[in-house]
């Protein structure tokens, strides 16, 4: 009996072990599952024990990498430091824009007509060189070396205009204010100057859309944290741009508008060269999106092969269409996108038959695209009438620093013994963008969503549509107050009896105009284009 009781015993705890042995394997599996799917990552050569705590994740989500192309580090990168330096960029730059248009009537001579032309030439040539800028960006250098390569090119810029300036243009000393013209330069001094003037346009328009896109790169939009902050960054980052244009439209336009030229553009060089310092230093901190390569051919793929395959019918159900097996995009650095039903002709580029299947072309792009390549076209088909919006929006806003710089320059300018220059007027846009973000950010969209139920509060469409209203609305102010400056004029004679502050409605219309359309557009275009596209967004928004 003791023996049987015994062996009962023995199988009894063989049993209990067994059962016990079962439970931990299956405990330690189901840690395993569930770090396999909240992605935990460990340094190499770590293993996770049994019975010890989940590890934070060390590695950023949406696929950035470091310097050294190694996935980034969450805790050692990222952040906002990659948008420090644009104050001291738009700080250099405004130093030569908001004042362009009297040099070029006190210095070069040019009649105000002409004057006003070449500066809406010059700021629309800026935005073409952000074309230039974006593709390389996305496609071939990636946004961190643009940005060095085009800062270069924009601090040449500015040492040649200061040089040129103080050297060939500004003769006799101390020319170039409201009593004292100078000489007329002769031709080849002529071009040199617009050669140093639209080496800054190069310089600077291909720097712009990296840095905007390449400072939103920081965030993680995969991270629930890193994700709200790169919602608020686009408005944030404006602010701060529109902060950093606040002393050149004020007090340094005030020195240029004296006759102190050189100053200016001194100082604005000093500026571009600070700002180069400060982006390099942050250099081992910066996150990177490895570049897609040139989308021209991919587009005309598309089209080429829903051209062959004109008189072929598209398969009523998405899913039916060619997708690669794997779970990367055919779209380098990119994800793959889901199909839509929106032009649908195009999806004959990605119909199979019998022909694709059996043929050794199989995998011949020019003949069978994938979903996610059709679907790029697509998004860019979208996004084409939102463009061509801001074209038109464009062209009032560059009457900023031509139109209402002339206008203000015909106006009285000495208010109580001071000297208004009509340029500083921007600030007027300036302080009234500054004051539309904060009371957007911290008023008008929390009541927005409360009342709307959109996490966004506004909709993009919303926020452009308020913008071009507010736009016409300051064109109109503008055209007001010339029509009855004119009539002031005839009847006191010629003397300027209209005082500069006349101009205030126009300038603040102006800022909340462009706070809301700009911001609305960069906002929609990213949340629909891929990211080797998203530098393009930029300039075209």
């Amino acid at each position: 009996m003791e023996r049987e009781n015994t062996s009962q015993g023995m199988k009894m705890k063989g049993q209990n072990n067994h059962n016990f042995m079962d439970q931990v394997a299956v405990t330690k599996e189901e840690k395993e599952l569930q770090a396999f799917d909240n992605e935990v990552y460990l340094d190499e050569g770590q293993e996770a024990a049994s019975g010890e705590k989940e590890k934070p994740e060390l590695n950023t989500r949406d696929g950035t990498v470091d310097r050294f192309g190694r996935p980034a580090i969450k805790c050692k990168s990222g952040g906002w430091k990659a948008a420090v330096n644009q104050v001291l960029a738009i700080f250099a730059l405004y130093g030569v824009w908001v004042n362009l248009v009297l040099f070029l009537t006190r210095v070069l001579r040019e009649s105000n007509a002409p004057a006003a032309n070449d500066v809406s030439k010059w700021i629309g040539t800026l935005y073409l060189f952000s074309l230039v800028g974006a593709f390389l960006s996305d496609s071939y250098w990636g946004r961190y070396k643009t940005s060095i390569v085009f800062q270069v090119i924009f601090l040449v810029g500015l040492v040649f205009l200061s040089l040129t300036t103080h050297v060939l243009l500004l003769k006799p000393t101390g020319c170039g204010d409201v009593n004292l013209m100078c000489e007329k330069p002769s031709f080849p001094k002529i071009v040199l100057f617009y050669i140093s003037l639209y080496t800054i346009a190069l310089g600077y328009g291909g720097y712009q859309p990296s840095i905007v896109t390449f400072g939103a790169d920081q965030f993680d939009e995969q991270d629930s944290t890193e994700g709200l902050s790169k919602v608020a960054y686009f408005s944030w980052f404006y602010l701060a741009l529109d902060l950093g244009c606040l002393f050149p439209n004020t007090v340094l336009a005030y020195f240029e508008d004296t006759g102190n030229w050189l100053l200016g553009f001194w100082m604005a060089t000093g500026s571009a060269a600070l700002s180069l310092i400060i982006f390099l230093a942050g250099t081992p901190c910066y996150r990177h999106f490895r570049p897609g390569g040139n989308p021209i051919p991919r587009f005309a793929q598309v089209f080429v092969a829903a051209i062959r395959k004109w008189n072929l019918r598209v398969p009523s159900q998405g899913n039916k269409l060619y997708e690669l097996p794997s779970k990367e995009s055919a779209i380098g650095g990119s994800k793959k996108i889901l199909h839509s039903e929106e032009f649908r002709f195009l999806d004959k580029a990605a119909t199979l038959t019998e022909d694709d299947i059996t043929s050794d072309e199989a995998h011949n792009t020019w003949r069978l695209c994938s979903v996610s390549q059709v679907e790029e076209v697509k998004c860019i088909l979208r996004m084409l009438p939102i463009w061509l919006c801001t074209i038109i929006y464009s062209a009032v806003f560059t009457q900023m620093a031509s139109l209402f710089v002339e206008q203000g320059a015909a106006m009285r300018t000495n208010i109580s013994g001071f000297h208004i220059p009509p340029a500083g007027m921007s600030m007027f846009t300036i302080l009234c963008i500054a004051a539309c973000i904060v009371i957007y950010m911290k008023v008008l969209v929390p009541c927005a969503i409360k009342f709307t139920g959109n996490p966004n509060g506004f909709t993009e469409f919303h926020r452009m549509g308020v913008g071009l209203i507010l736009a016409l609305f300051s064109m109109v102010s503008a055209g007001v107050i010339e029509v009855y400056r004119l009539r002031i004029v005839d009847k006191s004679h010629g003397q300027k009896s209209l005082g500069i502050f006349w101009q205030t409605p126009q300038y603040a219309l102006i800022g909340a105009s462009r706070h809301l359309c700009m911001l609305g557009s960069w906002s929609f275009s990213m949340a629909r284009l891929q990211k080797d596209f998203e530098a393009l967004v930029v300039p075209c928004g």
